[in-house]
């Protein structure tokens, strides 16, 4: 039995406003890396510049995650988009079925609270003494710089969290 689907129309403003900050809040700390990844100097010294330096290990790695984070923030997106509700018609054998709402809502709400713990324990030890209250760390203009890059992300989970809960209310006719 497929799903019914409440036209996207009644997405309230104030959810897509929450969907579109979500979806774009990794991408600061996602440039900020790549920067890291590519030799631009981001206020790092000593052993730790030579440890986060360019190299065929790191470069790649961190264009990876910031990639890969970023692609996963903008599926936030589809909880107030049509192809969050409906699969699209040029997907095989698919395309055009309604998308059951909890095969979205579930992984959805696991994304929430593991981006809300991960970022909310980086926050809580963001100035200890293996992070930035590490001496070779970035300090001073550049540690306001790397701060205010990964700032954004406190936003990540919980707004995908409000916009998960209004998407399940639309699809749910609540």
């Amino acid at each position: 039995m497929a799903a019914s689907v409440v036209p996207l129309s009644r997405v309230p403003w104030w959810v897509e406003w929450a969907a579109r900050v979500a979806a774009f809040s990794a991408l600061p700390s996602g440039v900020w890396r790549v920067a890291l990844g590519v030799g631009v100097p981001v206020g790092f010294s000593g052993e730790l510049a030579e440890m986060y330096g360019p190299g065929w290990l790191l470069t790649p790695y961190v264009i990876l995650l910031s990639v890969l984070a970023e692609i996963l923030a903008l599926l936030t997106l589809g909880l107030v988009r049509p192809w969050g509700e409906v699969v699209p018609r040029w997907v095989p054998f698919l395309g055009g079925r309604a998308i059951p709402t909890l095969a979205v809502v579930v992984p959805a709400s696991l994304g929430a609270v593991a981006v809300t713990l991960i970022t909310m324990l980086g926050a809580v030890s963001w100035y200890g003494p293996e992070a930035m209250g590490h001496p070779e760390s970035p300090h001073g203009v550049a540690g306001v710089v790397m701060t205010a890059c990964y700032l954004p992300l406190l936003l990540w989970g919980p707004l995908l969290a409000v916009v998960t809960v209004a998407y399940y209310l639309r699809r749910r006719g609540g």
